[in-house]
């Protein structure tokens, strides 16, 4: 008894309890949110389920990532044959009866199994993040000779290819974006850099025109040309419109999230959250929640440069990459400075799977700075190099 008890002192002393903290406040911060939104009815597509779906799901959440946390992140990396295919598969069955397109969707993103709905690009970007750092890892000082540079290319390229073809382009590129980072800090050598930055402007013709279809180039088209907002006005630009129109309605301090004069925005709750925060809390609002997103970001990097090994580095990294890529797009979408690809704000856009997911992944970065030596581990006191 008093040998678990130590553990337990232990584990919260380790604890990452900056980290703990400023992502309970982010998270606390958006349920309240969504439940005002669904207070002030703003939408119809706004019902109570959304705020207690999302308040239910980030204390799951939580529970799950202080366990998670307890266990040594080297244990559960080296379990990726069971997440990883089990992954793959559930984003596979997309392509079956069991696939969900939401109305008003380009990608069958969700999977319905009768007793749950849920998105399983949101694991498979887990199982990723995890497989992937585990392979870098293990091929750390061998990973710029070709044969394993080509492997852990294809790594990156199964989950995105896949998810490309569920039409969920947004994910796609978040798969992208976490690749790229996380070989880069595994000690990428500046020749493929050089090569990379070369056919990167052939990259972009070949699929600018012989990949996208025209709806896709029309998502980046319109965000210059404004002949072509005003002829979208109320086609495929009218949800980009309304949130600028929301946005800019709050001014400095915004119109109170107890009642105004507030602006109807599609989907308002989800991807343009970030629209419903400028119109009920201004600028002054805005700036609060993106310097939440950059702090929260900022403190996974610091746990990645802490980290003392190759394996927990990347998986920070890859959690840091996730939720600045997310964060980065999806106010740029809603500001008309980058395409609407259907990329959640994280934490405060409803979703269930989402925030649950992003839970688990803080889990994993609280479990790098736990076990950050050989000599602690919460659950057993083998090591496992």
């Amino acid at each position: 008894m008093k040998y678990a008890l130590e553990k337990v002192k232990t584990y919260i002393r380790r604890i990452d309890k900056v980290l703990l903290l400023l992502v309970c406040g982010i998270s606390g911060f958006a349920i309240y949110l969504l439940y005002t939104l669904y207070q002030n009815e703003i939408s119809t597509s706004v019902s109570q389920g959304q705020y207690l779906t999302q308040l239910i799901a980030s204390v799951a959440g939580l529970v799950v990532a202080l366990v998670i946390a307890a266990i040594n992140y080297k244990f559960i990396a080296k379990l990726w044959f069971i997440y990883a295919p089990l992954a793959l598969i559930m984003t596979a069955l997309l392509f079956t009866s069991l696939g969900v397109q939401n109305e008003g969707a380009d990608d069958i993103g969700w999977l319905n199994l009768g007793f749950i709905q849920f998105q399983p690009s949101e694991l498979l970007k887990l199982a990723f993040i995890l497989s992937f750092a585990y392979h870098l890892s293990k091929v750390e000082d061998r990973m710029n000779e070709p044969i394993h540079f080509i492997l852990l290319c294809i790594h990156g390229g199964v989950p995105t290819m896949l998810i490309v073809l569920t039409g969920d382009d947004g994910s796609a590129m978040v798969f992208l974006f976490v690749f790229l980072c996380m070989i880069f800090a595994a000690g990428l050598s500046w020749k493929y850099l050089i090569f990379f930055a070369a056919v990167t402007p052939v990259g972009i013709y070949v699929l600018w025109n012989y990949i996208m279809q025209p709806h896709q180039q029309l998502r980046f088209q319109i965000l210059w040309d404004t002949a072509l907002q005003e002829e979208e006005s109320l086609g495929i630009y009218m949800q980009q419109r309304l949130g600028k129109i929301a946005l800019g309605s709050g001014g400095l301090t915004g119109q109170g999230l107890s009642g105004g004069h507030y602006t109807y925005v599609p989907e308002i709750h989800n991807d343009f959250i970030f629209s419903y925060i400028g119109m009920t809390m201004g600028l002054l609002g805005c700036l609060l929640v993106i310097g939440l997103l950059a702090a929260l970001s900022l403190k996974i990097l610091s746990s990645a440069s802490a980290a003392k090994d190759l394996l927990g580095r990347c998986i920070c990294v890859g959690v840091f990459a996730l939720i600045l890529f997310h964060s980065a797009i999806n106010i740029g979408m809603v500001l008309g400075v980058a395409p609407v690809i259907g990329i959640p704000l994280p934490f405060f856009s409803a979703g269930g799977t989402s925030v649950a997911c992003l839970f688990v992944a803080i889990g994993l970065v609280l479990s790098v700075g736990v076990h950050n030596t050989k000599k602690y581990h919460m659950f057993y006191t083998e090591l496992d190099d």
